[in-house]
């Protein structure tokens, strides 16, 4: 007896979003403000449906364009650092690392409940928030998985895979 597994994957060259963004690591080196031009593929698997789709191509592209279309033009700030503090109003954002302080206008920035704003931190948020979106679609209930690729620079790209099922 064969195991038939079926998987449908979008990438599309629109599915890309300019953002700016700075990370941390080892403990105490944080990256200067800069910007990437992220290109995002996604892939779910599951079943076939009555249409003999895993999912529709379309539904996916649009659910997954909708949330790069709110990222673009945007500078990414991580709620969840520990050294890194943002705060912010109606008006303004800022953020301080040690030292360091950056003043934005809110409108200009996206704030993520992430502990850092790298490619594979910002996969795993896309994943959540297209789960939320599955859930809620006919098609997304018998989905096993979901797999969220963002490409931060040409050929470097970071991976998140999620269980969708309940």
């Amino acid at each position: 007896m064969t195991t038939e597994r079926y998987r449908v994957r979008v990438t599309k060259d629109h599915l890309v979003f300019s953002a700016a963004h700075f990370i941390t690591f080892n403990g105490n080196i944080c990256e200067r403000l800069h910007g990437h031009n992220w290109r995002v593929a996604v892939e779910v698997a599951g079943p076939l449906d009555e249409n003999h789709y895993v999912f529709d191509f379309i539904a996916l592209r649009d659910a997954t364009q909708k949330l790069v279309n709110d990222l673009d033009h945007h500078v990414l700030l991580p709620t969840q650092h520990e050294a890194i503090h943002v705060i912010a109003n109606e008006r303004e954002v800022t953020a301080t690392f040690a030292e360091r302080r950056w003043v934005f206008p809110r409108e200009d920035c996206i704030l993520l409940p992430v502990a850092n704003t790298t490619a594979e931190l910002i996969a795993r948020w896309l994943a959540h928030q297209l789960k939320e979106v599955f859930h809620q679609h006919p098609g997304g209930k018998s989905l096993e998985s979901l797999r969220v690729e963002v490409e931060e620079n040409f050929g470097q790209w970071a991976m998140c895979e999620i269980s969708l099922n309940k």
